[in-house]
């Protein structure tokens, strides 16, 4: 499963963000595709297969939970994990969204590369 094409997609408005997770993602072995926006990112879902989609909780066009919605409802099986530095795991929108199946996981910014490498681990494969 080593070095597939847009194995897994970037969703932030922080060009930085996206090169420490690219990064991160790279040293495991795995490509990725990234998009600065919702609709950028909505653009790739629709034309791509990903195993994970890491998302950033605010994004210019569109709040993060709302994004994590739409691209669901082009991709029903496909496993999203929300990055912010505005929520906190126990906020009850993101417990909610937990509960429900929206989002398969949360993680803190700033983060530790050990939480990105464990949802990489668990992520299908396609």
């Amino acid at each position: 499963m080593k070095d597939q094409e847009g194995v897994f997609l970037i969703v932030d408005d922080e060009p930085d963000m996206c090169w420490a997770l690219e990064y991160i993602l790279r040293k495991q072995g795995f490509a990725s595709e990234m998009a600065l926006n919702g609709g950028e990112a909505l653009a790739l879902v629709a034309s791509n297969s990903f195993r994970l989609v890491f998302l950033d909780a605010k994004l210019p066009d569109m709040e993060g939970l709302e994004l994590a919605r739409r691209i669901r409802e082009v991709d029903p099986a496909i496993r999203i994990v929300l990055v912010s530095g505005y929520f906190y795991k126990d906020d009850v929108a993101i417990q909610k969204a937990l509960e429900e199946g929206l989002i398969c996981g949360f993680i803190d910014k700033p983060f530790c590369h050990d939480e990105i490498i464990k949802y990489i681990k668990i992520a299908p494969s396609l």
